[in-house]
């Protein structure tokens, strides 16, 4: 392993483990920072201000020296003390630089700062070496006095400055540890608080198995993030919970769907092998080959329903002219004496695949035509934003109620529940997932005249014109 490797790893242990501590982390560094970033603007402006106050206060001390002259008299010795800071101190220079007048503490010394011609600030002299502190502040007030030019010059230390530096050192290194600490604390119980229900979320989802699904998450109520969370779980379990019953109600319907025809394939043979001589092998044989057609059409059947819950169902898609397809399927579907008749527009011409298609389209009629007493109607029109086919029958219609449940898989209703009838119950709920594979949508009414009308809409193709679309025959409707 590279040492970069080993660093990464490294770092990805130490991270905090838990959300929240690393909110705890993240919020009491980012405050810090913001407190830190004040506390510094807050500085700078203060420092700001006690040296725009020093200058001020120096700038006023040298008007009231230049208002002590009287007349044109000398000028007082000593200079007579600030009434705003006892340490300012001044000097009055001529215009030679010689020093006029000073305060008690510079009498008899040379000047300590000085103002040349052109220079934006006092210049410090060497005079001031040992007498001046080195932090100071310091003004110049150029006047004239009996018509000569002479510069005051006001100095003090920065007394104020250092308060300001001292309260903020102090601020930096008692108060911010404490804020953290405040922060810290404060962040934790409140993050441990909002997430108190995720917590009891997590705790009820780890009870929570596939055996029982009936089980859910609580809901806070509070309507904010981790409530919609919990909500969202409940309805993820909630169709979990209806996925698994309808899986297991599957699995026991086509087990005993599979289990009729295998059983009365083995019975007919074991009653053969008990009487070879006498048995009616013919016969026999038929019956086996009809339970064996039996079995490997719902085994088809299951296949497809297979292929509708991967979405599978609408792949290959191309133009399917829907007239010729219907025609197909009555050339091929044993009507008995049954009347069917198809009324189809030219431009009915729909996209999607061509075997599922027929699919869909031979499980209705057969079930119009195992209901019906005389004749089945198939009418297909187009509109431009839909092509629609209707399948009528003069049969005894199906029930308000149960027009929804005849789509459910292994569903029979009362008039139909002999097995010599040959359904399996999965013939409308194939033809569903079909028709919503292809973006439709199949419903149940009345028919005008009695019996039972299925109406499927389909997505029409971009030209409906027929020159401009291949008809699908029987074998390729059929696959093979």
């Amino acid at each position: 392993m590279t040492a970069t490797g080993t660093s990464t790893r490294g770092l990805w242990r130490a991270r905090p483990r838990t959300l929240r501590t690393r909110v705890t982390v993240v919020a009491g560094l980012a405050l810090t920072a913001a407190v830190v970033l004040g506390l510094v603007i807050m500085y700078l402006v203060q420092r700001e201000s006690a040296r725009r106050t020093v200058d001020g206060e120096l700038r006023t001390y040298a008007t009231q020296l230049a208002q002590s002259v009287q007349g044109d008299g000398p000028w007082p010795r000593p200079l007579p003390p600030s009434t705003l800071d006892p340490n300012a101190q001044a000097q009055v220079l001529a215009a030679d630089g010689r020093v006029l007048a000073a305060t008690r503490s510079l009498q008899g010394l040379p000047a300590v700062y000085a103002q040349p011609a052109g220079a934006s600030a006092p210049v410090r002299q060497k005079a001031a070496d040992g007498v001046i502190p080195t932090e100071v502040r310091v003004t110049a007030l150029r006047i004239s006095v009996a018509g000569s030019p002479v510069t005051i010059i006001t100095v003090t230390s920065t007394g104020l400055s250092g308060q300001v530096n001292e309260t903020f050192a102090r601020l930096l290194l008692v108060g911010v540890p404490g804020i953290l600490v405040l922060a810290a604390g404060t962040v934790w119980l409140v993050v441990g608080w909002a997430l108190r229900p995720v917590e009891k979320i997590r705790h009820a989802v780890t009870e929570i198995t596939a055996a029982d699904l009936s089980r859910r998450v609580p809901e806070p109520g509070t309507g904010d993030e981790i409530g919609n969370l919990a909500q969202t779980m409940n309805d993820m379990l909630t169709r979990l919970e209806d996925s698994a019953l309808r899986q297991r109600r599957f699995v026991a319907d086509a087990s005993h769907e599979l289990r009729s025809p295998l059983a009365a394939i083995r019975t007919t043979l074991e009653v053969g092998i008990m009487h070879p001589d006498r048995a009616p092998w013919p016969d026999i044989a038929q019956r086996a080959v009809r339970q064996s057609a039996r079995l490997e059409d719902l085994v088809q059947q299951l296949l497809l329903l297979a292929k509708a819950d991967d979405r599978q169902l609408a792949a290959q898609r191309r133009p399917v002219a829907l007239g010729a397809l219907l025609e197909e399927i009555r050339a091929t579907t044993v009507a008995g004496h049954i009347d069917v008749e198809i009324t189809a527009a030219p431009d009915a011409v729909t996209i999607g695949n061509p075997e599922h298609l027929s699919r869909m389209f031979r499980n209705v009629l057969d079930n119009a035509i195992r209901h019906a007493e005389h004749r089945v109607l198939i009418a297909a029109a187009a509109t431009p934003e839909t092509v629609r086919v209707e399948i009528n029958d003069d049969g005894p219609g199906i029930p308000v109620e149960e027009r929804e449940r005849v789509f459910d898989r292994f569903v029979r209703l009362d008039a139909s529940r002999q097995r010599a009838s040959g359904s399996t119950g999965l013939g409308l709920a194939i033809a569903r997932e079909i028709a919503t594979a292809h973006d439709g949508h199949i419903v149940i009414t009345d028919a005008s005249g009695g019996g039972a009308r299925v109406v499927i809409t389909l997505s029409p193709a971009s030209d409906g014109s027929p020159e401009n679309h291949r008809s699908v025959g029987a074998d390729e409707a059929e696959g093979t």
